[in-house]
């Protein structure tokens, strides 16, 4: 489905466009993700272009950007950073870890330990780095997009639902169609698509955009809207664990995003329902009958949006909110 975005989201995209082909929806969310304050769990195979995607967002705008592979021998320091005593200065000195910068891309975190995992969440949930004692700010703006292997690849552990919680989505990628590929190879064949993305907005731009996303009306009836649906995943029978209040409140960010990414500055049911299954699908943990029947999440929840009536909202509505 085709949408029009606000000018400045366009040129952001246009420009994530020249080096990711055929993922403009993942673009799109990851954009609304960033604008809502949030981080993005990439759940995929190797090689789908999950780095060039991040690297094209950290150019276009003009982000500090950081990429880290998780292994099992890496180690919380060598996110959060650590202090070591300078001889010519007489005191310790502070060496900033992968996780200071503006975009930080931790690759393949459900191969490292649990220890490090809660170091990185730690940072994404507080925006702060705490190092002997001493606690300093993340820059701003600031995104971790995190991606996992599928579970079941050698070496991988599960992330436990408290963690997956944190993230506001999770996406998968997917193999690009025959004519993206075509269209990759061509592009490779004899330059990297990445020098041709330019920047299109500043840091600053971006923090105002952030706060221009968080001045979205939402109306009452919406509010009970994403409580209908956040209480339908708690009572479906096949749903052992549905959203919490995290989720219902990562719900809302997410839907106010999409509605300024589409130049609205009110939040509609589509974009309740466009953001349901990014917001809610990881959160959910489904119920023996839903494993054993190879019933989704993704299926679950778009019963539960089937079966949940949608308000109608209109800006003569809004006006006597």
């Amino acid at each position: 489905m085709e949408h029009t975005y606000n000018p400045k989201a366009q040129s952001i995209l246009s420009e994530i466009k020249k080096a990711v082909v055929g993922k403009d929806d993942i673009a799109a969310k990851i954009l609304m993700a960033l604008l809502a304050q949030g981080h993005v769990l990439l759940d995929d195979i190797p090689g789908v272009g999950k780095t060039t995607l991040a690297m094209a967002f950290s150019k276009a705008l003009s982000l500090d950007y950081h990429r880290m592979q998780f292994t099992p021998d890496v180690m919380p320091s060598d996110i959060t950073g650590f202090t070591i005593y300078n001889k010519q200065l007489g005191d310790f000195e502070y060496k900033p870890g992968a996780a200071v910068c503006n975009l930080f891309l931790a690759d393949e975190i459900n191969r490292t330990s649990s220890k490090t995992q809660s170091a990185l969440l730690e940072v994404m949930e507080e925006g702060r780095i705490t190092v002997d004692g001493v606690t300093r700010e993340t820059p701003k703006p600031f995104i971790v997009i995190a991606t996992e292997n599928p579970v079941g690849s050698a070496g991988t552990q599960i992330l436990p639902e408290s963690q997956l919680d944190r993230f506001l989505i999770c996406l998968s990628m997917g193999y690009p169609d025959v004519e993206s590929t075509i269209t990759i190879m061509e592009r490779r064949h004899d330059s990297n698509p990445l020098d041709q993305v330019i920047p299109q907005a500043s840091r600053e731009e971006i923090l105002q955009m952030q706060r221009e996303t968080q001045l979205v009306t939402v109306h009452k009836a919406i509010y009970e809207y994403v409580a209908q649906l956040t209480e339908a995943t708690r009572n479906h029978a096949m749903i052992t664990l549905g959203m919490s209040p995290r989720g219902a409140l990562a719900h809302i960010r997410m839907a106010k995003a999409m509605a300024y990414l589409y130049g609205r500055d009110f939040v509609v049911p589509d974009d309740v329902q466009d953001t349901f299954f990014d917001v809610g699908a990881h959160r959910l943990v489904l119920g023996s009958k839903a494993r054993v029947g190879g019933v989704t999440a993704k299926t679950l929840l778009q019963e539960i949006l089937n079966d949940t009536p949608a308000p109608q909202i209109t800006e003569s509505l809004l006006d006597q909110q």
